[in-house]
């Protein structure tokens, strides 16, 4: 099962710089990275190469770290694509909760990173529907 790891973070200069030192000193990779504001404080998701070891790493560190499992699929990368994985998951009732993607290879291929209640019904769905879905062995390395 795939992760990513959520950082609360205080919206205050250095937060990123903490962040990544700690990943770095620990020999573990950022593959993406999104922060959102809420005011006075953020959440900062990380999809990282070794995600159980950068969430410990973090932890250590005081930082306010957990694992979230999550929902990654790959997809063509031209119109529609995202469109094929929205239509699915809203004909099976889903509600995403949280979302962000990238690009592989331009033209060819992308991935889409999403939250929901159950990751594996989801998987499954997807899954039975023909859509790749990315488990740890391949997500990581990409």
């Amino acid at each position: 099962m795939p992760y990513q790891v959520s950082v609360f973070a205080e919206n205050k200069p250095g937060k990123i710089e903490r962040i990544t030192r700690v990943l770095a000193e620990n020999s573990i990779n950022i593959r993406a990275i999104t922060i959102s504001d809420s005011g006075d404080y953020g959440i900062i998701k990380l999809l990282l190469d070794k995600p159980e070891d950068g969430c410990e790493a973090l932890k250590r560190d005081g930082v306010a770290a957990t694992l979230k499992e999550i929902v990654a699929v790959k997809m063509d990368d031209k119109p529609g694509g995202l469109f094929r994985v929205a239509r699915i998951i809203r004909e099976a009732g889903v509600n995403v909760e949280d979302a962000y993607g990238f690009i592989l290879e331009s033209g060819r291929s992308a991935v889409f990173i999403f939250q929901v209640e159950d990751v594996r019904q989801v998987e499954k769905i997807l899954q039975d529907a023909g859509i790749q879905t990315l488990q740890e062995n391949n997500l990581y390395v990409i």
